[in-house]
């Protein structure tokens, strides 16, 4: 049972001091937008096509089901809200359940994250951090530069470092509204180029030593993150974080050594009895390949017919997304398992071969869209390959920071049409909190209106923990995400600065 904060606690997380809140305020209030107050990001926008670097192809037609199921859902929308709010009380502000502090620490990382003039110095900065070796650029070593990125960038996308920090941010997002958390431990691994060739030629014998550490290290940290989740919440593994012993073999398409497959077993039972789900990340493709393999056989070892225990993470961008998804379907109808699918757009941009990616930002829109719905009503529909035979039981994570994707998924479900009832919905801790919140405030009158506790979508945050330092590689994963998405950064910023604009309003009775 974890323990209940109290609504002083509550308010305080995320942490951000006064005096800072005051400075950001006064430092960035200058080149923040205030006429135009989107809450939602822009859908698929045609303009903001940093991910993709190919001429501009007109958008793919929107599929006629998906305009008769969001003309319901609005519908159905429409008659909840008359229902629960009398015409005088307006819905209110979705990001008016966020503590100030974390208002503000979000304005502060969308504005340097949507600036041409701040983004390009904070990503030298960041990329600088996490990968020096200089114990003075060590947030783990250097008290000042690890007091600084605490109370910034760490606290708005992190946990905590230890056990009481975790606990403290998880309890205080279910008491906002979230379902639930996707949590993380923090340890990973991003290959440069020469490393990626020298896993080739990766000599196992003579480092079994640090291999066994490296593995023990990171069980023993995963094992903790499935042991400060609940149930109904999930844990995501980063294999890359287990050491090179893991890497060279997925590079390889070998089976897990010895060690580290007994290390997944113990993660996956103990994952079992406490009733909390496993999210086998997406990593850079030159080691996918062997982790889509692991991952399938540990789905037929632990995923029941019915419901997914083990979920794998299918990434967008990749233009062979969809056949490999079809085929991970079939294998999943073939061994009578659910088949868990963590959906996300991608986020190895930086890394992952650009031939690989779909050429427009478009194209990926659709393909991930298209799946999603197919999912959703288990058909086999493009961008799956097409097949005949039955569609396996699927549980299913929309994990996006698109407001158009997470819409056309709710709309689904809202029809009534989903033949897939075991669905979440997740995005990061940090960002996109626009689309979290409303996904929460949608809960909540769902559950007004039907006095059903567990109506309305599951929501959750991702988020991970461990030190400040070992964490500076997935901080700069998110500012190479924010970077690559500008539009949407700079709805969230706006959104964020009409949310602060309402606070100082109806201090004075304005709003």
């Amino acid at each position: 049972m974890l323990p209940t904060l109290t609504p002083s606690a509550r308010h305080a997380l995320p942490r951000c001091s006064t005096l800072a809140a005051t400075s950001f305020l006064s430092a960035f209030s200058s080149t923040s937008s205030f006429s135009s107050l989107a809450t939602n990001a822009a859908p698929h926008a045609s303009h903001g096509r940093a991910i993709h670097t190919s001429k501009q192809r007109p958008s793919p037609p929107m599929p006629a089901t998906f305009d008769a199921v969001t003309t319901a859902a609005q519908a159905s929308t429409h008659s909840v809200d008359e229902s629960v709010t009398a015409p005088s009380q307006p819905k209110p502000s979705a990001l008016s359940v966020l503590p100030l502090s974390s208002v503000i620490r979000s304005l502060m990382t969308t504005t340097v994250s949507s600036s041409p003039i701040l983004l390009g110095p904070s990503m030298a900065i960041m990329t600088a951090l996490a990968h020096s070796t200089n114990p003075l650029l060590n947030p783990d070593r250097n008290f000042l530069l690890r007091f600084f990125l605490k109370k910034t960038f760490y606290a708005q996308f992190c946990a905590g470092e230890n056990e009481r920090e975790v606990r403290q941010t998880v309890d205080g997002l279910k008491a906002i509204g979230f379902r639930g958390v996707i949590l993380g431990y923090a340890k990973e691994v991003v290959l440069k180029d020469e490393e990626k060739k020298n896993l080739a030629s990766f000599d196992a014998e003579s480092r079994k030593e640090t291999t066994a550490e490296e593995i023990r290290a990171w069980t023993d940290g995963t094992l903790e993150t499935v042991r400060l989740t609940a149930a109904g919440d999930f844990v995501a593994l980063k294999f890359s974080g287990a050491g090179l012993q893991a890497l060279a073999d997925l590079a390889k398409q070998s089976p897990p050594a010895p060690a580290m497959a007994d290390a997944i077993d113990r993660i996956c039972q103990l994952a079992v009895s406490r009733g909390v789900r496993l999210l086998f990340d997406a990593e850079q493709q030159a080691v996918q390949a062997g982790i889509d393999d692991w991952t399938m056989a540990y789905m037929r070892k632990y995923n029941t017919p019915e419901q997914a225990v083990v979920f794998g993470t299918y990434q967008g961008y990749l233009k062979a997304c969809g056949a490999i998804l079809s085929d991970h379907l079939r294998q999943a109808r073939e061994g009578g398992f659910a088949l868990g699918v963590k959906l996300v757009r991608g986020a190895y941009l930086g890394s992952d071969p650009r031939q690989l990616i779909h050429d427009t930002q478009e194209d990926t829109n659709a393909a991930y869209d298209g799946m999603t719905e197919a999912l959703l009503r288990r058909q086999w529909m493009a961008p799956l390959t097409p097949d005949s035979g039955a569609f396996p039981a699927v549980s299913l994570v929309v994990a996006s920071h698109n407001a158009a994707s997470v819409e056309r998924a709710q709309a689904i479900l809202a029809s009534g049409s989903a033949a897939t009832t075991d669905v979440a919905f997740g995005q990061l801790q940090g960002m996109a909190d626009e689309i979290s919140c409303k996904l929460v405030l949608d809960a909540k009158i769902a559950q007004a209106s039907t006095q059903q506790a567990d109506a309305g979508v599951q929501a959750y945050k991702y988020l991970v923990w461990g030190s400040t330092g070992e964490c500076m590689k997935y901080l700069l994963r998110r500012a190479h995400e924010n970077r690559d998405a500008v539009q949407r950064t700079r709805s969230s910023r706006d959104a964020m600065v009409g949310e602060v604009l309402r606070r100082f309003k109806s201090v004075f009775g304005m709003a």
